[in-house]
């Protein structure tokens, strides 16, 4: 009876860890003061444009002071950097090594309600 209360309480404990991760959840981080337009792609919401975009920004103006001057590079605006932010730091080494894919949040108002045509009468 011992045991089978254990491993109950080890499978809600694994199922409650499992359940709190985020969707895209990786593991790892991106310097972005030192990381080429390679791994800077693998960010969520980060393409080769966007990758490009920060390299030029960095070349053109020196290492960022923090991962919130991501933010004055075009294209990366409030939204875009919070997806970012928890793979994201001005120092040490690159660790990430996936691509992060994070859901984007929909209005569940905006999704309801539409302008536009529709099929039926």
């Amino acid at each position: 009876m011992k045991r089978r209360k254990t491993i109950a309480s080890a499978v809600l404990l694994v199922l409650g860890l499992v359940a709190g991760m985020p969707a895209g959840a990786a593991e790892g981080v991106v310097n972005i003061n030192t990381a080429d337009a390679e791994a800077l792609a693998l960010l969520p919401g980060v393409g080769p444009s966007t990758a490009g975009r920060i390299v030029e920004f960095r070349t053109e103006n020196g290492d960022f002071e923090s991962a919130v001057d991501l933010m004055l590079v075009r294209g990366i605006g409030e939204r875009s950097f919070e997806r970012m932010r928890p793979y994201v730091t001005t120092e040490g080494d690159t660790t990430l090594t996936d691509k992060v894919r994070v859901p984007r949040e929909t209005d569940s108002d905006e999704a309801s309600e539409s302008d536009g045509p529709t099929d039926g009468p």
